[in-house]
Formats: C-alpha cells, structure tokens, sequence
C-alpha cells in the first residue's frame, strides 16, 4: 500500500509521528530502547515504508529520536527539543499585515569589521565586509532598523546585488541558504542614531535582535534589528517560527 503525500509532511506521516510521540511520552518506549524496524513500523501502520521513514525524521529532528545508520533508531537519551527556525521576510510581513512596504538605504559601503563582528564571527579583525544600515517602512512609518555585515566569500553572487532596489533580508533569504543560525534578544535604550531612524525619542526602551547566520563557506551575514517600542515577537504552531506582528502608529 503506497500513501500519496498531501504537502511537504502527509497527513499519514504526521498520525504515525503522532503515535510513536504518544508511545515515548507515555515510556511505552523508554530513552534507550530501540524502536521497531521501519519495515516493523510500516507493517504495523500499514503504510508505506517512506512515509514511516519519514515520520521518523519528523521525531528525529525534534530531538526525541536518535536515527543512526545500521544501527536503528532509539529513543533520545535525555532528549532536547529542537526548533525549527525560518528568517521571516520583513517586506512581506508588512505587507501581510495590510500595509504599504518601503526600505531606505541609511548607508552602505566595505568596510574593516571592528572586534566585536570579528569575534561574532570567529573573523580576523579587520576583515573588510559590507557594512550597511537600512530601515523597513509600513505605510510611511519606521518598522524595524537593520545594521547588518555581509561577507561576501559566503555570498559570491553579492557583487550583483542592488539593495537599493532589493532590500538585503529578502536578497539573503532567497540567495544565501544557511545552514546554522544564533539568535539572541536584548533590550536596550535607544541612542541618538537609534531614535532618529525609528523617529522616537532617545533612551526608550527598545527589543533588539542579533542574528547571525553560517554556510559551508563561512559566517554568511551578522544583522543587529532595532524594533519599534512596544514590538512583539512570537512563535507559529510552536515552533520558533519568528514573526514580528506590525504595530500601526507605535512610536511616532
């Protein structure tokens, strides 16, 4: 019997991920034991055995089983959830929110990375990358302000890229695929630079992200975001998927 995918996940992956969640939260099986055999598993769901391999990846990456070669699948030992990080394109959550989006350019140019991006980074000190501030608009109003470095060993197509037109968030996240990220949040009150850009006053408290981003060739891209007071950010269907909910009128 063969299961026709409904999606990126079917639904019968989905309900046999469900079941074998179900059986390790409820110790049917314990950290440790070794599940039944996929083909086991197949038989047992009466599905096909790439759907049942593919319900396993699902638990896999959520760190509750440990997938190895030749030796099978056990349960995670002290088992740590992973989450699934997605960068959002700010244009679009802009304009999904039902406002008009625009981007300005504040600076742009090569630049020495200072200390602190070079240890971010794990970079000699005064690599030269691009160096660039940028401000994203709803319907005329400050979003979010970038200060972002991008290196461009790690970008090799970045020599065509004109931000002007194409802000750097969208050209990154549909020509730089990553493959690991660190993300940290902090409140800081907002410096003359800060203020002015987001149009609010200095020295009010705003959230701000530091997201770093790898390849294969290097650190891609470090980008400091400096939110609107009053900015929120939450996870979608519990799994760290970052959004930034617009805000009409917060801090004009």
């Amino acid at each position: 019997m063969t299961d026709k995918p409904s999606g990126p996940t079917s639904s019968k992956a989905q309900n046999i991920a469900n079941e074998v969640r179900r059986r390790i939260v409820e110790r049917v099986w314990r950290q440790g034991d070794r599940i039944p055999d996929e083909a086991d598993l197949a038989v047992e769901f009466v599905a096909a055995r790439a759907t049942v391999n593919k319900a396993l990846q699902l638990l896999a990456d959520e760190g509750l089983l440990d997938r190895r070669r030749r030796a099978g699948t056990r349960v995670a030992v002290d088992p740590v959830r992973k989450a699934t990080f997605t960068i959002s394109i700010v244009r679009e959550q802009v304009e999904q929110a039902g406002m008009v989006y625009g981007y300005r350019v504040v600076a742009q140019r090569r630049s020495p990375i200072p200390p602190e991006i070079a240890a971010r980074l794990d970079l000699p000190e005064g690599e030269v990358m691009v160096h660039m501030r940028a401000v994203h608009y709803g319907d005329g109003q400050p979003f979010q302000l970038e200060d972002r470095w991008i290196n461009p060993r790690a970008a090799p197509s970045l020599e065509k890229a004109d931000f002007r037109q194409l802000n750097a968030n969208e050209w990154l996240v549909r020509n730089a695929p990553y493959l690991r990220a660190e993300l940290a949040f902090s409140a800081e009150n907002a410096n003359r630079r800060d203020a002015r850009l987001l149009q609010t006053q200095p020295g009010r408290a705003l959230l701000i992200m530091h997201r770093t981003t790898w390849n294969d060739l290097g650190p891609i891209t470090t980008v400091r975001v400096a939110f609107q007071p009053g900015h929120l950010v939450g996870t979608e269907n519990s799994q760290s998927r970052l959004h930034w909910p617009v805000q009409r009128g917060v801090g004009t």
